[in-house]
C-alpha cells in the first residue's frame, strides 16, 4: 500500500489570493497560519514547520546539460511524432561554465543527460514539431504496431483508428477521429538546456539551504529557509525535478543534512524506487497546466522530449518501467480539507466547509491501478494536479 499524500493531524485550509482583511471582513476565524507560497494551510501537529503536510513524510528536527534531441532518433518515437515538418536547429555557443551536476552519471552507471547531441540536432529539445497522436500502447507505455510497422492512433472511446499501408488514416473520416495530445504548459519542455540548468541550480540551491523540508497535502516541496517557509511550486523547477529523479533516480548535487530529509533521504540515492515514482508524479503535476489533464501519452511523449534513460528498450527507444508502481486514491488521500463557499444568501456572505479530500476534490470517485503501469502513473499526477487545482481556487 502507497503512503498517504499526507496525514493530517489538523485540517487544511486552502485559501488562494484572499487576503488576510478581506478574510476578517468576512467573519471568517482565522487558525494560527504558516505562509506557503500562495496558499495558507492550518498549522498542525505532525512533521515539520508548517506541519500537518505532506505525503506523511516529514524533514527531520533540526540540469541538466545539452541532451539529444527527439529530431535526431530513428526509433519508435520518431514513428510517433507525426507530421511532416522539418527538424528545427538552433545554433547556441558551447556553454563553458555548466554546473558539475549536468555531466553526472545517470542510475547503474549510465551516462548523464548532459551527454552529446546526434547529428542535425540542436539545442531545443524536441526540435521536431509533430502533432503528437493519442496512440495504442503496452501497461508500460510502448507503442503496439500495426502489421506495417506504424503506431496506432485511437479514437476517444479506445478504438483503433483504421491506417493505410503508410500508416495515414484512410480518409478524411478516419483522420478526424485522431486525438491529439495537450501539453500545455509543459511544451516548456522543449526549452533550451539553459532553461532547465539555471532551474535546477535555483531549486537545488533553495534545498541546500532548507532547515526543514515536508510535503504539502499535493506533494511539493516545502522548505523553510532563514525561517521563512516556501513551497516549490514554480512549474520549471518541479519540471526538472521530475526530469532529475526520473533519469537519474536522485537529485545530483544534494547536499542538505539526512536528518533536515528524513524519510525524503531517497532523494539522494542513484535508484530509481516506488518512492522516486511516487515523488515523480507530484513534481509533473505541479509542472502541469491546472486545468489541462495529465495522460498516459502525454507521460510518455514528455519522457521522451526530456530524454528520460529508462530500462526497457524497444528499436533503439528506452521507456520507463512502470511495472511496480501502484496507486490508490483513497488511501493516498485520507485527510480533510476546509474551504470557503458562498453561503447561498445572495448577500456575498462566504462560509468555511471542511469535507474530506475524497469528497471535496475527487467527488467520492475512488480509483485504484493495483498491477503496475503508466496508466496508473499517469493517474496519480492527474490526480495531485487537480489537488493543486483545488487549493489554489479562493471559492468554491
Amino acid at each position: 500500500m502507497k503512503k498517504s499524500k499526507f496525514e493530517l493531524s489538523s485540517r487544511v485550509l486552502a485559501i488562494m489570493g484572499v487576503p488576510l482583511a478581506f478574510a476578517l471582513s468576512i467573519g471568517f476565524p482565522l487558525p494560527s497560519v504558516v505562509e506557503v507560497g500562495a496558499v495558507a494551510f492550518a498549522a498542525g501537529g505532525s512533521g515539520g514547520q508548517g506541519g500537518g503536510q505532506g505525503k506523511g513524510l516529514g524533514g527531520g528536527t533540526t540540469g541538466a546539460g545539452q541532451r539529444p534531441d527527439m529530431g535526431g532518433g530513428t526509433g519508435l518515437e520518431d514513428k510517433v511524432l507525426r507530421g511532416g515538418k522539418d527538424s528545427i536547429t538552433i545554433t547556441e555557443e558551447e556553454d563553458s561554465d555548466r554546473p558539475p551536476w549536468a555531466q553526472t552519471p545517470g542510475r547503474e552507471g549510465k551516462p548523464g543527460s548532459g551527454g552529446g547531441k546526434p547529428t542535425g540536432a540542436g539545442t531545443m529539445k524536441g526540435d521536431l514539431y509533430g502533432d503528437l497522436w493519442v496512440i495504442l500502447r503496452d501497461a508500460n507505455g510502448v507503442p503496439i504496431l500495426d502489421q506495417y510497422g506504424h503506431v496506432q492512433p485511437i479514437d476517444a472511446d479506445g478504438n483503433l483508428i483504421p491506417l493505410n499501408e503508410e500508416g495515414e488514416p484512410i480518409d478524411e473520416a478516419a483522420a478526424a477521429l485522431v486525438q491529439e495530445v495537450e501539453f500545455s504548459r509543459l511544451n516548456v519542455a522543449r526549452s533550451p538546456s539553459k532553461v532547465s540548468e539555471k532551474s535546477y541550480d535555483s531549486v537545488l540551491t533553495a534545498l541546500n539551504s532548507a532547515t526543514n523540508i515536508t510535503l504539502d497535502p499535493a506533494g511539493r516541496l516545502v522548505l523553510t529557509i532563514d525561517g521563512v517557509v516556501k513551497t516549490i511550486d514554480s512549474p520549471l523547477e518541479n519540471l526538472v525535478l521530475y526530469e532529475m529523479l526520473l533519469d537519474k533516480g536522485f537529485l545530483p548535487g544534494l547536499t542538505v543534512d539526512d536528518a533536515i530529509l528524513g524519510s525524503l533521504i531517497f532523494l539522494k540515492d542513484a535508484q530509481l524506487t516506488a518512492a522516486d515514482l511516487d515523488a515523480a508524479t507530484s513534481f509533473l503535476a505541479a509542472a502541469s497546466d491546472k486545468t489541462t489533464t495529465v495522460t498516459m501519452d502525454s507521460v510518455v511523449y514528455l519522457n521522451s522530449i526530456l530524454n528520460i534513460s529508462g530500462t526497457i528498450v524497444v528499436n533503439g527507444d528506452s521507456y520507463v518501467d512502470y511495472s511496480t508502481f501502484n496507486y490508490d486514491r483513497t488511501s493516498t488521500y485520507p485527510g480533510d480539507i476546509t474551504y470557503l463557499t458562498d453561503d447561498g444568501s445572495g448577500t456575498g456572505t462566504y462560509i468555511t466547509v471542511t469535507e474530506p479530500i475524497m469528497t471535496a476534490v475527487f467527488g467520492d470517485e475512488t480509483y485504484t491501478s493495483s498491477d503496475g503501469g503508466v496508466d496508473g502513473f499517469a493517474q496519480a499526477t492527474d490526480d495531485a494536479r487537480t489537488l493543486i487545482e483545488f487549493i489554489h481556487e479562493p471559492i468554491h
